[in-house]
């Protein structure tokens, strides 16, 4: 099922930049584009008051604040809400772009941008959040000493409950619906993101860094969830396909 074009356009954006310029040419942007629920904060304050009052459906949050960082910002956010994030700043290095993915961020543009990259970006990251669920079906199987359950979207461990996340649930779908078979990175982006791998490496293996945290035992010396150097990624389930 695909989300029509106009319940996208209708989703409500929080830009969070310092710069007041930036702000408004980002809002313009947008709304050019059929975005018209566009909010703007200049600091982390108003970013949580607005997060909290407005309850957007996607946050463009800048790293460098006034009074504080985009980075810890996100992890306050994430405490109560799974809101998608993109990172926009002019910190392009790739220890940064790191971290803000690892904390789960959906993507991560670097300033100076194009408009057209932006907007296609937002679209995408909203086409792939808000997309009709098609739960139905989704199994429970185990990986080891976890026992994943794709339809709740979460891993059970060692007693403990721990949630998928909406990229790692997609990720982890792929790879089950190919178990015991490798699925190229180029597979695994275009489910996940929508893109092919080049530009994507990086954030792939973020994801299946964290994902390996979650289901294995010794996530450094991973058993179910294996690389083929070169190729992609591997899940070995105790079962064989059907």
């Amino acid at each position: 099922m695909v989300i029509a074009m106009d319940e996208i356009k209708a989703k409500k954006i929080l830009v969070v930049d310092d710069q007041k310029e930036l702000l408004e040419l980002v809002e313009e942007i947008l709304r050019k584009e059929g975005y018209s629920r566009v909010f703007t904060a200049l600091d982390c304050r108003a970013a949580r008051v607005k997060a909290e009052t407005v309850k957007p459906d996607l946050i463009l949050l800048d790293v460098v604040l006034p009074d504080g960082d985009g980075f810890s910002l996100m992890r306050e956010i994430r405490k109560s809400s799974d809101v998608p994030i993109i990172f926009l700043t002019a910190r392009g290095e790739d220890e940064d772009k790191l971290v803000g993915l690892g904390l789960g961020a959906d993507d991560y543009v670097v300033k100076p941008f194009l408009p057209k990259e932006l907007v296609l970006r937002v679209g995408a990251v909203l086409r792939r959040t808000y997309r009709p669920a098609q739960r139905e079906g989704r199994p429970r199987f185990a990986l080891g000493r976890a026992e994943v359950n794709l339809d709740g979207g979460f891993v059970e461990k060692e007693g403990s409950r721990l949630p998928l996340t909406a990229k790692e649930l997609a990720l982890l779908l792929k790879l089950y619906e190919n178990r015991n078979r490798i699925v190229t990175g180029d597979a695994l982006c275009e489910s996940v993101w929508g893109d092919s791998l080049p530009g994507y490496e990086n954030t792939l293996m973020v994801h299946i860094r964290r994902l390996r945290e979650k289901i294995e035992e010794d996530p450094s010396h991973p058993r179910c969830l294996l690389t083929a150097r070169g190729l992609g990624y591997k899940l070995v389930t105790e079962g064989k396909n059907p």
